[in-house]
């Protein structure tokens, strides 16, 4: 198929899935599980995630992807590939979690291969955090049009701000409070911008700025030079990141515009929904683990195509799961700012 065709078949198959959820009398949409629902009722629901996967030479077949294999959602998917032909990608992803660090030190500093301790000057795939967070990836620097000697450290909500309780100015470290960093020693900057998250409705990104303190000297060229360009992700891309736990790794793109991809969370925000998000594989291993959120994902000739936040248990090669990616361009438009060069 091309573009028009999977974007249409995908479409239809999304119409024939709730006709059978509203048949079998269960949720048709991740938030179509009650008002009083828990996130366990959220992330449970046999929903699916549906979106374009690479398939042949410059054409697309349709992704499918199911969190558990309740007998219900087991069956959803059987329809949908019968529905959808010989161009279909089906996997089970398992639980999708965002992937900030998920433990203290000195068990999360000691498992990780990337820059865990305290870098000067920064530079993209440092440890980095809210004072109040474990741990992420610093991705990018970016700048505001208008906004002359400011400087923005690029991450995820989860790693800058971590909770809708956060306020513009707290501390953000580097390193991260998961691998030593404190206030006021390793203070970096402050808390200025985030993208609200909000349970119960969809999002489209997970993203937030730090605005750098004055005299914080950085390293916008490494690993692969300054990256400024930025490019829609057409699917099937070799793809590289430089993160917090996993370092430099490589993967594909399996799969683009995947909706409904459900999202946990933890007890605040619950599982949330991402639509048009990216999703990679990793080559050769791994491509991220907690801790890499807020990297850059980057082509291999350094244009930026996404913000990685989030990873599934299952469902990519050799037994590693999936990573999932903001479109970088809708990040960058949601907070009105640009990859910065130096």
């Amino acid at each position: 198929m091309d573009l028009t065709q999977a974007r249409e078949t995908k479409a239809q198959l999304s119409d024939f899935a709730r006709d059978l959820a509203e048949r079998h009398g269960v949720p048709a949409s991740p938030y179509a599980v009650g008002d009083d629902a828990t996130p366990a009722d959220v992330v449970r629901a046999p929903t699916l995630s549906l979106g374009l996967a690479p398939h042949g030479d410059a054409g697309f077949g349709i992704a499918v992807r199911y969190r558990l294999g309740v007998p219900t959602a087991r069956s959803f998917v059987r329809r949908l590939a019968a529905e959808a032909g010989d161009a279909v990608d089906v996997r089970r992803t398992g639980r999708i979690r965002t992937l900030a660090a998920q433990v203290r030190p000195p068990v999360a500093t000691a498992r990780a291969l990337g820059e865990t301790d305290r870098v000067r000057p920064l530079r993209p795939g440092v440890s980095i955090a809210h004072v109040d967070v474990t741990a992420g990836t610093l991705g990018a620097f970016v700048v505001k049009a208008g906004e002359e000697g400011a400087r923005y450290v690029l991450s995820n909500f989860h790693v800058l701000a971590g909770s809708p309780s956060a306020q513009v100015g707290d501390v953000v470290v580097q390193p991260g409070p998961a691998d030593g960093g404190r206030a006021p020693g390793d203070r970096v900057g402050t808390l200025a911008q985030v993208v609200p998250l909000t349970p119960g409705e969809p999002a489209t990104v997970d993203a937030a700025l730090a605005l750098l303190d004055e005299g914080i000297e950085i390293d916008p060229t490494y690993p692969v030079g300054a990256v400024t360009t930025t490019a829609v992700a057409a699917g099937g891309e070799v793809v590289a990141k430089i993160g917090r736990t996993t370092a430099h790794t490589q993967g594909r793109v399996t799969a683009i515009e995947m909706d409904d991809v459900v999202v946990g969370y933890g007890d605040e925000l619950g599982a949330l929904s991402f639509d048009n998000q990216i999703e990679v594989e990793g080559t050769g291993g791994a491509f991220s683990r907690g801790g890499d959120s807020g990297s850059l994902v980057y082509r291999e000739d350094g244009v930026a195509l996404g913000l990685l936040f989030a990873g599934s248990e299952t469902g990519g090669a050799d037994g590693t799961g999936l990573t999932y990616c903001n479109p970088v361009d809708a990040v960058l438009e949601a907070l009105g700012v640009t990859l910065s060069p130096r």
